[in-house]
């Protein structure tokens, strides 16, 4: 396919979008190199996203002349669409290409389910800014230092469906550190919300770990139980509920040793025995996205425990911060970016999942463990 095309040859009244074929790609690294200076995608990145399954290329053409692109992430488990790069030839601009490419990028992403567009756009590209905040795209926040050249990024986030607005909860987002410590940083960002003047730092993040870990998991460090979660919560002068859909050993079964199996057995009666010494309300029994839609009404913040699988096809437990609901969706804060597969902390904040998938969600290995914390400031204030 011919690229880069001369002004001459631009003729946009006959521009076709299609999806990009792995024959495109010399053709995209070439409007690569015409259209960014620095963060470009490489031909190995190019041909993983035009192969995998959680991502769509769309490609503008003309005469078969290749005009622009745009690609999409889509995060699993959720109604998260990532535009993660778009492009139009130098001398196709000024012909609508760009609005073109961003509605057939929505309705890709409305179309596979997605209702929810976020994007990145570097602060000194005012065409770029501008043809976002007239399709409708909502200014998040600033990222310093986000390219190559030490540029920062505006970000931005569009709803694709007409639904009730979520009233979302200015929770700080606070990205863990290490692999087992996402229940740290899920109470740390609570905690910040309800204004206990916790640091949110390394510090903070291990100092939680060492006070709340199971000890043991299925593999490496230990993470952190509902049990401990509470006593630090409310070490920390929280108001606590806890809620869980079981009374026996947690994780438990996650393990094989005999002698691991009496540690964990030890470090939950433990817990316990400090737990009955503190007002920390425990309640055993299923919880519904109602009782976490209460908490969120009357100023609280819930942490839920879910299993991976369904955002990465892992099964771990995990720790995440809810910070709001509506009609369709449950809205968390996620703790774990990875840079590795294309999510970054921006996919990581007010993540809307279905109801139905995040009620999978939070049933955790064979025996379907459920666990929620319920934060709150003490006396309601």
């Amino acid at each position: 396919m011919a690229t880069l095309p001369a002004a001459s040859v631009v003729d946009s009244r006959a521009v076709r979008v299609r999806p990009a074929r792995l024959d495109d790609i010399p053709a995209l690294l070439e409007l690569e190199a015409a259209c960014f200076e620095t963060d470009r995608l490489s031909r190995r990145s190019l041909k993983h996203l035009l192969t995998r399954a959680h991502a769509v290329t769309l490609v503008a053409e003309s005469g078969g002349v290749l005009l622009g692109y745009v690609l999409l992430l889509f995060h699993r488990g959720t109604a998260l669409a990532r535009l993660y790069s778009m492009a139009v030839a130098p001398a196709a601009r000024g012909r609508g290409l760009g609005r073109l490419l961003l509605e057939r990028a929505e309705q890709a992403a409305h179309a596979r389910g997605f209702l929810h567009l976020r994007l990145e756009v570097r602060s000194d590209n005012p065409t770029a800014i501008a043809l976002y905040e007239r399709a409708g795209y909502r200014y998040l926040h600033t990222k310093p230092d986000y390219y190559e050249d030490h540029q920062s990024a505006r970000c931005y986030e569009k709803r694709l469906a007409p639904a009730g607005a979520a009233r979302l909860l200015p929770v700080p987002y606070y990205p863990q550190s290490t692999d087992f410590t996402c229940g740290p940083a899920a109470l740390m960002m609570a905690l910040a919300h309800l204004g206990t003047g916790v640091r949110l730092d390394l510090s903070t993040e291990l100092a939680l770990w060492r006070e709340a870990t199971t000890i043991y998991m299925s593999a490496g460090h230990g993470g952190c139980g509902p049990h401990g979660l509470a006593l630090a919560a409310w070490r920390r002068g929280l108001a606590v509920t806890l809620r869980l859909n079981r009374s026996d050993r947690l994780f438990i079964d996650s393990v094989r040793d005999p002698a691991k199996k009496r540690v964990i057995d030890q470090v939950q009666a433990d817990f316990e025995a400090e737990l009955a010494q503190t007002d920390v309300a425990l309640r055993v029994g299923a919880f519904t996205a109602e009782d976490i839609e209460q908490a969120l009404a009357e100023g609280a913040v819930p942490i839920v425990l879910v299993s991976t699988y369904r955002l990465n096809r892992n099964k771990a437990p995990h720790w995440v911060t809810v910070t709001g609901l509506d009609e369709r969706h449950v809205y968390v804060h996620d703790p774990e970016p990875d840079e590795a597969h294309d999510k970054t902390p921006l996919d990581c904040q007010h993540v809307p999942i279905p109801r139905a998938v995040f009620s999978q969600m939070s049933r955790f290995g064979r025996d379907r463990l459920r666990a929620m914390l319920i934060l709150a400031r003490r006396g309601g204030g």
